[in-house]
């Protein structure tokens, strides 16, 4: 008598079915930095009541800031690899797409009309709601850090090296330490060159445009890594915000918060909708698409960060073609901030000239949207919107010290206003696509059943067919 081996049965469960048995709802990214949102919110509270200041952080106001600030330096440490090699390839992939001039020109002009928009809001808040006026803050806060101007951001625009790279030294009890920076601003301008340059040079740039594939493939595998323990980072950066600030600083630049929270509410619940309605699209389609970048936009305080989840939510759930999101994306997350860059500085620069007892006039009303609509290249790699500030500021002739009144509350503010800038830097490739008759609708329209957070490697291990063998 013969007998058939039989393998053991875990061998024959279909791929799909090997995964946590934890229920969806749990293993969604959504619900998942809600929650971290909530007991950051918790354990930031719990610190602040407990002693924790600033200066004098306890065991659990210490062990936030460690866990905040390390999640923020890893998704710095992508940040110029990530820059480099996805902006190239935008420009490389600009050979896949047809009319590639129209559709750059048309992506410019997007920008600059929804940051028009944008500013014109926040001047509008600004005036009406006044809220330099009455702050109850007596005492100027000085502000020594880094300051924008128009020459020096034309200036800043040449790379003084090929990687964007300075340093400076500081001499400490007669130890010196040196710190090594990189410039965006001048990463985005050689990256944009050497891209236009591969374009230019045809066949025999093709082994470095694969190489420059592959270096970005790996880098967007890297980040999802980072990307996937955000919830860990989310704990840390909002319990070590409320420790920090609490609500004593919220409260006497309340009206401030509220006013800037108001006009991001505007731009993404109600400008947003109007323009996406107005090209025949359906709202909640766009909504539910982006909003994982969205989410995360929010915690990381990063548009860079997010650029991955960005563009793929674009063009998997947007139904924008690979080759033009892949330009547009990336460009938009460098220079295209209806937050940090027209609704905060509009606001800010209102705030600054009446706490001062400044009046404006109209021309210095004009010039707050000119920086806004044109300046917003000026952010590149900042933290937050303080060049953007200084710079809207220093070209209407305000004091600076009014800088150190908001920079309390900025982290605050800053998650909003990123939420609001990747929500935009999704919109206009999509709207732009739909203008030009590009844009898949039936995956716009599709039920939304795909996770965005999920790698490549294993959305394709999925699709596999089961293990049937006996």
């Amino acid at each position: 008598m013969t007998t058939e081996s039989v393998e053991p049965v875990s061998s024959v469960i279909p791929v799909s079915t090997r995964r946590s048995r934890l229920p969806k709802w749990v293993r969604s990214f959504g619900v998942q930095i809600i929650a971290a949102l909530i007991i950051g919110l918790g354990l930031g509270l719990l610190a602040k009541y407990t002693g924790s200041t600033e200066a004098n952080p306890n065991g659990l106001g210490a062990t936030l800031k460690i866990i905040g600030s390390s999640y923020v330096s890893l998704l710095q440490a992508a940040v110029v690899p990530l820059i480099f090699t996805a902006v190239v390839s935008s420009i490389a992939n600009l050979r896949q797409v047809s009319n590639a001039a129209k559709l750059a020109w048309n992506t410019l002009l997007w920008f600059a009309i929804t940051a028009l928009i944008a500013v014109l809001i926040g001047i509008g808040l600004g005036v009406l709601v006044r809220p330099g006026a009455a702050t109850g803050i007596t005492e100027n806060a000085e502000y020594a850090g880094k300051t924008g101007d128009w020459w020096a951001f034309l200036t800043g625009l040449f790379p003084k090296n090929f990687l964007g790279l300075g340093a400076s030294t500081n001499v400490v009890d007669g130890i010196a330490t040196t710190n090594i920076s990189f410039n965006v601003l001048q990463i985005l301008v050689i990256a944009i060159v050497v891209g236009i340059a591969a374009l230019k040079v045809g066949k025999a740039a093709e082994p470095f445009l694969n190489l420059n594939a592959s270096a970005l493939a790996v880098i967007q595998k890297v980040l999802w890594w980072i990307i996937r323990i955000a919830p860990l980072g989310t704990i840390g950066l909002i319990g070590n915000a409320v420790a920090v600030y609490g609500w004593d600083t919220m409260g006497s630049l309340g009206k401030f918060a509220v006013t800037i929270y108001i006009g991001l509410v505007l731009v993404l619940f109600v400008v947003y909708p109007i323009l996406i309605k107005s090209h025949g699209l359906s709202v909640k389609q766009y909504y539910s698409g982006v909003w994982p970048a969205v989410q995360l936009g929010f915690v990381s305080r990063s548009s860079i960060g997010t650029l991955p989840l960005t563009q793929r939510v674009t063009e998997r759930s947007l139904g924008v073609p690979r080759g033009y999101a892949s330009f547009a994306v990336p460009l938009g997350a460098t220079t295209k901030m209806d937050g940090c860059a027209a609704i905060y500085p509009a606001v800010a620069a209102i705030f600054v000239a009446q706490f001062f007892g400044i009046q404006l006039d109209l021309t210095q009303y004009l010039l707050i949207v000119l920086v806004s609509v044109l300046g917003s290249a000026a952010t590149a790699g900042t933290t937050g919107a303080v060049v953007m500030l200084t710079l809207t500021l220093s070209t209407l002739g305000l004091p600076l010290a009014g800088v150190g009144l908001l920079l309390a509350i900025d982290p605050i503010i800053d998650m909003g206003r990123t939420a609001v800038n990747v929500a935009g830097q999704a919109l206009v490739p999509t709207i732009v696509a739909k203008r030009q008759g590009i844009l898949d609708e039936s995956l716009y329209n599709a039920p939304r059943t795909a996770q965005p957070f999920t790698d490549d490697s294993a959305e394709i291990a999925s699709r596999e067919p089961a293990d049937t063998r006996v």
